[in-house]
């Protein structure tokens, strides 16, 4: 059997785990387990899934030292960092844990029987209800919040479904380390065998999405790893969803006005921007237009890229496509180098990059995603400038206005241009940092996702959700939610929305 190696990328030394690459025979039983498991867990109370949730994120956070511990050998990211989004993990589990409880994620309908200008109608009743075992595909730069015990799984056991992880390459000893944690913490919970499960190695991920038991795919990764994805989707008999967060360049926009009030402040937050986590964040704004009057702005941000020091990116495939892609921007000579990003003197680390071109010069060439610390400059003479150039960019996760009020009616046009192009307008901020919250939405048109759900926040539970209705059922056919007599959750009777109450 082959085993899975990792690669510390602050030395690019790689070693042995002791981890083996999970067959085909591995990854057909632990699908077959994961859909017994998907029997067993319709059956259980939305109280018990609550309290497994809290398990998980109470077991994590009592390994909270080690699993930052391994992370930090594996991505090369700080301590602070992980210690945050390890944070952000426990804290999403929790937050499913009170969406489970509330309810009102299963839009309970009853339409009771009665007369309609048709004539007599049934008693119909409908809510959504589990798909069966998700397969979900951590990602490089997220070994917690997008990873083994992530948004997708979260938001999938949420909804009552068994989750198979395929661990990511770049980190495979913090994957079985938080899957061990997890696991534990779900057999103390009395969970069905096979609810949770991982599988290691790039074809037993494509054996995963292949077989039949797997119900739906949540992805975030590469939009090439992507395509590869949805081509095995669509080669099997019974085509499924695919949830993927695929590519995004996230363009942020300052106005004349914004640069004369705040001209420091947006260029400190722009540069932590674009190199926080060495650039390795979906939101990162890879590119920024800036106006006539932005000198100053540009020359800090200039300032502080080139005293930066080297940052290591998680892989080695990550930098060796960071150079290529700068050389690509800059092929044609549209862009100019302001400053040139340099390969650190151990492992893969980088240090910042900012090329610079002409509104008008930018074209889908310019506009290509880099993953790493480097971000293209824009300069821009007038706001129509800048909404005929962005028709040039991939539709993203996100847009950013940094603008002054006085200048609303110059300004809104181009916000509602942005709204076509993106999933999340941010105003007078920055887009890295992605609040969990029952109003986020972390989405975007295709090549941000290919999907009109979120990945990040409450909603995202509706992904793994599907609708089902009871015409004429039996009270014991039903689900509590929808008996007669349940309060518990909201629901909409006969057209009228009723709040659940605590009696």
């Amino acid at each position: 059997m082959t085993n899975v190696t990792t690669t510390d990328p602050r030395t690019a030394i790689t070693t042995e785990t002791g981890i083996g690459v999970t067959s085909d025979e591995q990854v057909a039983a632990i699908t077959a387990a994961a859909a017994n498991a998907f029997r067993e867990m319709r059956a259980r109370p939305r109280e018990w899934r609550a309290g497994l949730l809290r398990a998980l994120a109470d077991c994590l956070e009592e390994r909270r030292a080690e699993l930052v511990l391994t992370a930090q050998s594996e991505t090369g990211l700080a301590e602070q960092r992980l210690g945050g989004e390890l944070t952000r993990t426990v804290f999403q589990l929790r937050l499913f844990a009170e969406v489970v409880l509330d309810g009102g994620y299963l839009e309970a309908i009853i339409d009771h029987a009665g007369n309609t200008p048709m004539g007599p109608g049934p008693d119909v009743r409908r809510m959504l209800v589990p798909i069966g075992p998700i397969a979900v595909f951590g990602s490089s730069n997220f070994p917690f919040a997008f990873s083994v015990p992530g948004g997708d799984t979260a938001s999938a056991l949420a909804a009552g479904n068994p989750v198979i992880v395929k661990a990511h390459g770049s980190h495979p000893l913090t994957s079985r380390a938080v899957f061990d944690a997890m696991l534990d913490a779900a057999r103390a919970c009395g969970a069905p065998h096979g609810m949770l499960g991982i599988v290691y190695g790039q074809r037993a991920g494509a054996t995963l999405v292949a077989d039949a038991h797997v119900a739906a795919v949540g992805f975030t990764g590469s939009l090439s790893t992507g395509r590869v994805l949805l081509d095995i989707i669509e080669r099997r008999e019974r085509p499924i969803p695919f949830f993927g967060e695929l590519s995004s360049l996230n363009p942020l926009i300052v106005t004349v006005g914004a640069v004369d009030a705040r001209a420091d402040a947006i260029a400190d937050g722009l540069y932590t921007s674009f190199t926080g986590s060495a650039g390795q964040l979906c939101t990162k704004p890879g590119i920024a237009f800036l106006p006539p009057n932005a000198d100053r702005l540009l020359a800090t941000l200039v300032g502080r890229a080139t005293e930066a020091p080297a940052q290591p990116l998680l892989n080695e495939r990550i930098f060796r496509a960071f150079g290529e892609i700068r050389q690509r921007l800059v092929a044609d000579g549209r862009a100019r180098v302001l400053v040139e990003p340099r390969a650190g003197a151990n492992g893969f680390a980088v240090t910042p990059g900012i090329l610079e071109v002409d509104a008008a010069d930018v074209t889908g060439a310019v506009a290509e995603e880099a993953f790493g610390p480097l971000i293209v400059i824009a300069r821009y003479n007038s706001l129509d400038e800048v909404r005929s150039s962005i028709k040039a960019i991939p539709h993203s996760l996100t847009a950013t206005v940094h603008s002054q009020p006085e200048e609303a009616a110059d300004v809104i046009p181009l916000v509602e241009d942005l709204q076509e192009l993106v999933g999340r307008v941010v105003f007078d901020g920055f887009p890295t940092g992605v609040r969990v919250s029952w109003a986020q939405h972390h989405g975007g048109p295709w090549p941000a996702t290919n999907t009109a759900h979120t990945s990040v926040g409450v909603t995202a539970i509706r992904r793994f959700l599907r609708p089902l209705a009871w015409q004429d059922a039996p009270e014991w056919a039903l689900p509590i939610e929808l008996s007669e007599s349940h309060a518990g959750v909201p629901r909409r009777v006969d057209g009228i929305l009723t709040l659940a109450t605590t009696d």
